[in-house]
């Protein structure tokens, strides 16, 4: 099905954002999210002590990718970024504990459903582009060098060379310090911390999360 291209303007089709924004929030549920939320921009926390964590335990992607910590947008400089930015669309996706919880016997599992996640932030921030809302960007979940590019030895992009993955890699939410656990949770949505040590039959369910700005 082809799409309709809208002109550029001005005002990036501020006469008809809100309606967007509504259609952004559908297409996710579409997509397979269990849960979506049209969200300020000046709601989504952001903190240092997020990117912290990546570093303390270390984290297995730490370094490892150029959409991680520290190889990517740090805190502070999304802040300022959000501040030019009014709206944006978050959402949710349940996912088996089984599935979340770090197990080689599940792997195939975990990577199919945090492809998903960044399949559904590629589509809107693709479809907000083509509304007009030209400055769309959003953001996944977990390290886009394992969901994508695991088998691989090295991050291409990290050396230098063009992304495998260009237009669905991207950072996750927790990568430039967005606090999700919070997010979810002030949306009125149930999230469990899942750690490493975790078993399945502790948790009722692992949760992961997207969001695109749009305007």
């Amino acid at each position: 099905m082809s799409r309709r291209i809208e002109k550029v303007r001005t005002d990036r089709n501020e006469d008809r954002l809100e309606a967007d924004l509504e259609k952004y929030r559908g297409k996710a549920l579409e997509l397979g999210a269990a849960r979506a939320a049209v969200i300020p921009a000046s709601e989504i926390p952001v903190d240092e002590r997020v990117t912290l964590k990546c570093q303390i335990p270390r984290c297995f992607g730490y370094g490892a990718g150029a959409h991680c910590p520290p190889n990517t947008l740090k805190p502070a400089e999304l802040r300022e970024h959000l501040r030019k930015y009014r709206w944006a669309v978050f959402f949710v996706k349940d996912v088996p504990s089984a599935v979340i919880v770090r197990d080689k016997a599940t792997i195939r599992e975990r990577v199919a459903v945090y492809r998903e996640i960044y399949r559904i932030v590629s589509e809107i921030e693709s479809m907000a582009f083509y509304d007009g809302h030209y400055l769309a960007f959003g953001f996944g979940a977990g390290s886009c060098r394992h969901t994508f590019c695991g088998e691989e030895k090295t991050c291409a992009a990290l050396e230098g060379k063009r992304c495998r993955h260009s237009l669905s890699a991207r950072p996750s939410m927790e990568a430039v310090g967005i606090d999700v656990y919070r997010m979810v949770a002030s949306a009125g949505w149930d999230i469990y911390p899942i750690g490493s040590g975790a078993k399945p039959e502790e948790i009722p369910k692992g949760t992961l999360a997207g969001i695109v700005i749009v305007q």
